[in-house]
């Protein structure tokens, strides 16, 4: 079918719901032979798995219903970071996961942001400068909460990057979970914070302020930084250092929100924000050769009327989606302080024995994970009956099943 009729076709209001991949699919070719050696590797590629996710080209299998003999197809999912339909079930793996860590304290989520000229440098420099936004940032409550006039303990936290905006513009920022309290020096002690308040938000400004001001002269000096276009000038210098100094002088936004109402608010807040992408599916309306509308939130505004719709040129709209790709190898969600991977699980341990929490039953859980299933189950139920569906034949990469699907695409 031809781009244009494609796009009619969802525009019409008919077929499945309106997805990323059918913006790529339709008109993706046509933007990369437009901006031909402009695109890096990892968007390319990126692009391709969107566009072949749940299609034949990655394989699939079918699936028969154990009660009414019904035969389901569904191809598999590309499983890329930043595919919107691929999320869902990466979430679901990790969020167990962090589920067993829970501590029955209060939790608290600070926001961490980059004012506008540094986050314009960070679009140049991903890697450095996400990663000492990330540092700085766990450096901050660390060093705070460690300080005997503020709280007095060893913090822990998980980190999140965020990289967008509503409007998937640039807008690197920090979603922080943490715990409200922490370990004594000697670890032989949980100290609580106060029960609505973590930290002074005013002090951890200006430790952030202080410590990424440090870490890009740093970065700067060891030749780590690049800098192209309207920030060449950069390169040298004591331009660098004018360009640094009216940043020194205003506030930088560090929110604390109100405190999670107990440990499963903070897990249905980690399940939509841990696998976010630049764009959720659910958030387009329609599209053509020209453009895309979509969804999105004006926090200038207030009530029902901060959520509105903007309307794009396809190009920038694609545009838009691959300035989030994350450089390969990135690691979006971190843990620090006695969340730090190398004693994770032994911290934990120590502090619900504090709390005097029962441990979780590990050797259940163990059990339940070496559980070897004898036929692998689809999650979805059998759309006619109900019924449990067992796969029964596996397509391969690039193959055609031995019986078109009944729909044009089904999810796994």
């Amino acid at each position: 079918m031809p781009p244009s009729q494609r796009c009619k076709h969802r525009l019409s209001g008919s077929g499945p719901s309106l997805e990323v991949a059918d913006v790529f699919r339709a008109l993706g070719a046509a933007w990369r032979a437009a901006n031909a050696g402009h695109i890096s590797l990892d968007k390319m590629k990126v692009m391709s798995a969107i566009e072949r996710c749940r299609t034949a080209a990655l394989g699939g299998h079918v699936a028969r219903c154990t009660d009414c003999a019904h035969e389901h197809i569904a191809y598999n999912s590309c499983r890329n970071r930043h595919c919107p339909k691929c999320q869902a079930g990466a979430a679901k793996t990790w969020l167990a996961a962090r589920e067993a860590e829970l501590l029955p304290v209060r939790y608290f989520h600070l926001v961490f942001t980059l004012p506008k000229p540094i986050a314009d440098i960070a679009h140049q420099n991903k890697r450095e400068i996400y990663n000492l936004l990330m540092r700085a940032s766990a450096d901050t409550v660390i060093k705070i909460a460690a300080d005997p006039k503020h709280l007095g303990a060893r913090a822990g936290m998980i980190l999140v990057l965020h990289t967008w905006g509503s409007a998937m513009t640039h807008h690197p920022h920090v979603h922080m979970i943490v715990p409200g309290g922490g370990l004594s020096t000697d670890g032989a002690s949980w100290i609580a914070c106060r029960k609505n308040f973590f930290l002074s938000v005013h002090v951890l400004s200006r430790l952030y302020r202080r410590l990424i001001l440090e870490g890009l002269t740093k970065l700067r000096d060891v030749g780590k930084l690049q800098f192209f276009g309207d920030h060449a000038g950069l390169i040298d210098r004591n331009t660098f250092d004018d360009f640094l100094k009216p940043l020194r002088k205003i506030d930088w936004v560090v929110y604390a929100k109100e405190p999670f109402a107990g440990p499963k608010a903070v897990l249905a807040y980690l399940s939509r924000y841990t696998h976010r992408v630049a764009i959720s599916n659910s958030r387009l309306i329609r599209f053509d050769e020209h453009s895309v509308t979509f969804r999105i939130k004006d926090y200038r505004l207030k009530g029902a009327a901060r959520h509105t719709t903007m309307t794009l040129a396809t190009s920038e709209f694609i545009r838009r989606f691959l300035i989030h790709v994350l450089p390969k190898g990135q690691h979006r969600i971190r843990h620090y302080g006695f969340f730090g991977n190398g004693n994770r699980a032994a911290n934990i341990a120590r502090i619900r024995q504090l709390l005097g929490v029962r441990a979780v039953n590990q050797d259940h859980d163990n059990n339940i994970g070496n559980k070897v299933e004898p036929v692998r189950l689809l999650t979805l139920p059998c759309p006619c009956c109900g019924g449990q569906l067992i796969i029964v034949e596996t397509i391969a990469p690039a193959q055609h099943p031995r019986a078109p699907p009944k729909q044009q695409r089904a999810a796994v």
